[in-house]
């Protein structure tokens, strides 16, 4: 990711309707999957410590965090998130079966090999261990973000199962979500790239107004779409627990 990008949402994570509003879906999938404050985290791709944020706020209080980009790693030490490591997602530094819960959000989209990126969720997993995914879904919304992200890809959430399967995770929950605003969305883009605006990040496009508005839609978002599962969204949630067999 570029580091204005990164500067940009290191800037906004606390309090943009994004960041926010996802911080309360996870915080919420975990704690319902059986996150404690004694369980072992590792929140792998912490980019500027957006999850780290959230496992605090719910009292977790082992958390180990992972990243690819020392920029990254920078920013979040200094919001004070010490526990960061430089590591590649394709080869983990930690022993097999370390972690109760493993969490990576927006990372496989950004690396080669996103089948390796999620063999190594599972090997770092323990038995009991289960692991948060999220990812931008839909090639069709492909834009701005996704270029200054340096993302490989979108998803749909039927191929991303087959390979979390074929990893050794086994979905126990999946669905899309932002679901609301994926048309508004999908028009912003076209029109971004129709007249070649140029940003550092399409978080800049936003102000308080805005900001209070899209909080109030994405938090009904993300209590309804578990329930509704709609068959699109902006982006896909899955959880899954580590297949015993898996070695």
């Amino acid at each position: 990711m570029e580091a204005s990008t990164l500067a940009i949402e290191a800037e906004i994570e606390e309090s943009h309707w994004w960041f926010a509003g996802r911080r309360r879906l996870f915080s919420r999938e975990l704690i319902f999957s059986g996150l404690t404050s004694q369980s072992m985290v590792l929140d792998v791709g912490t980019g500027t410590g957006a999850n780290l944020r959230m496992l605090h706020d719910v009292g977790v209080q082992r958390v180990t965090a992972l990243d690819c980009d020392e920029v990254s790693i920078r920013f979040c030490r200094s919001k004070a998130f010490e526990n960061v490591q430089l590591g590649d997602i394709c080869a983990m530094p930690f022993a097999d079966g370390r972690f109760d819960f493993v969490i990576a959000t927006d990372v496989i989209e950004h690396v080669d090999d996103d089948l390796a990126a999620l063999r190594e969720v599972a090997r770092v997993l323990n038995d009991k261990g289960k692991a948060l995914i999220a990812v931008p879904a839909f090639s069709s919304l492909w834009g701005l973000q996704d270029v200054v992200a340096h993302h490989k890809r979108r998803y749909r959430l039927r191929p991303l199962l087959r390979k979390m399967r074929e990893a050794g995770l086994d979905p126990v929950r999946s669905y899309y979500f932002n679901y609301l605003l994926f048309v508004p969305i999908w028009l912003a883009r076209r029109l971004i790239s129709l007249f070649g605006i140029s940003r550092n990040s399409e978080n800049e496009f936003n102000s308080p107004l805005l900001n209070q508005m899209f909080s109030v839609i994405f938090a009904i978002d993300t209590r309804t779409a578990r329930v509704l599962r709609p068959p699109f969204g902006v982006s896909i949630l899955a959880i899954a627990q580590k297949r015993r067999s898996h070695v």
